[in-house]
């Protein structure tokens, strides 16, 4: 049986790829995404400098144009910042960390929002009205807001600014989970489980769960964009990472101020780096909701 599951696996995988890939836009964004993450795990091997060990750093390159020579002998194809950054390493390193912040408040948000909405979804009556009238609460109120006051509340740092990116976006995943085992919920098979004296964290996570992936995973691509972007607002208002931390948000905040000076690469090429990224993943997102759309024609 092992071996007709994985072969039925590859299966739904080669023909999911094969769905996916008629769109090109969609590839050449999947082709991006893979791009930033691999220059985002190799960056101490791609950059010429690491922006954050002050000893590298030299005032007298601060605010170098793009393509001149700096005092260590390498080019800086981007320019510098106003520490003397290389702004080319410093984005690469700033992809780091806003990918770590996307995928794990992504993640944690999935996680614990797929077992609220799970739980409301099997228990139904009021544990159901209960858990379902506070996520539509969270919902009316903007993520942004709800992330503005978590992060004054826990103050700054890596861990407290996941935490409160998670706590403002799980209400996204509990009601498409909500939704989706509702729907479960009423079937044959879900009714044909609990005649049995089966656990219900069985009926949940074995049964519930995995006919409510599909719509999950699609949500789950575009809220890792919108924590990618929640921790760049933040960070430019500085209430994201601290200085030591770069991310792309705090890497735009250095740079605003000489805008007007014409220094425009101090921000606009850490801008375009946040851009991409997001556009990307919700480009790739928007064609796996198109593939796993159960209602699309074919």
């Amino acid at each position: 049986m092992s071996a007709i599951a994985a072969e039925t696996r590859w299966t739904r995988l080669a023909g999911f790829w094969a769905d996916f890939r008629q769109s090109p836009t969609a590839v050449a964004a999947l082709i991006v995404i893979v791009s930033v993450i691999l220059m985002a795990v190799f960056a101490p091997l791609i950059a010429p400098q690491d922006p954050y060990n002050q000893a590298t750093l030299d005032l007298f390159d601060a605010r170098l144009e793009p393509g001149n020579v700096g005092s260590a002998g390498y080019v800086h194809w981007l320019g510098t910042d106003a520490a003397g950054r290389d702004v080319f390493s410093a984005i690469l390193y700033g992809l780091r960390t806003s990918l770590i912040v996307g995928v794990a408040a992504g993640s944690l948000a999935l996680t614990f929002g797929a077992v609220v909405g799970l739980i409301a979804a099997y228990y139904g009556g009021r544990v159901e009205a209960v858990i379902m009238r506070i996520i539509d609460l969270q919902l009316s109120l903007p993520a942004i807001l709800l992330a503005l006051v978590l992060v004054a509340m826990l103050g700054q740092g890596l861990p407290q600014l996941i935490a409160a990116l998670t706590a403002a976006q799980y209400a996204y995943f509990a009601r498409t989970t909500h939704g989706a085992a509702s729907a479960e919920r009423s079937k044959d098979y879900i009714e044909a489980a609990l005649s049995t004296p089966l656990p219900a964290r069985q009926v949940l996570f074995r049964h519930l769960l995995p006919n409510a992936l599909p719509p999950l995973i699609v949500v789950a691509t575009v809220q890792v964009a919108n924590s990618i972007a929640l921790e760049a607002t933040l960070s430019f208002l500085g209430l994201g990472l601290p200085l030591t931390q770069p991310s792309l948000g705090s890497l735009i905040s250095n740079g605003f101020q000489f805008l007007l000076s014409g220094r425009y690469w101090i921000s606009i090429y850490p801008g375009i780096a946040l851009m991409l990224t997001v556009v990307a993943i919700n480009l790739v997102g928007d064609q796996v909701r198109t593939v796993l759309n159960p209602r699309r024609s074919r």
